[in-house]
């Protein structure tokens, strides 16, 4: 798996942000359709996606995942 479709990306920080909120912490791994990625990965995703939001006001269509 090489992106996520914007729902697959929006349940993913869901799934995170419900985690956040239950042990305080960032999880340390998101899942997303039987695919794991790291912390770090998912952080850039998330720093990327927020970019791309403010410089072009709208949502992308897909986001890479990050290695």
């Amino acid at each position: 798996m090489d992106s996520l479709t914007l729902q697959e990306y929006r349940e993913m920080v869901d799934n995170i942000m419900e985690t956040n909120k239950r042990t305080g912490e960032m999880p340390a791994y998101a899942n997303i359709k039987d695919f794991t990625i790291s912390k770090k990965s998912y952080s850039l995703m998330i720093e990327k996606v927020n970019k791309f939001f403010l410089e072009m006001g709208r949502n992308p269509r897909s986001v890479k995942i990050e290695k």
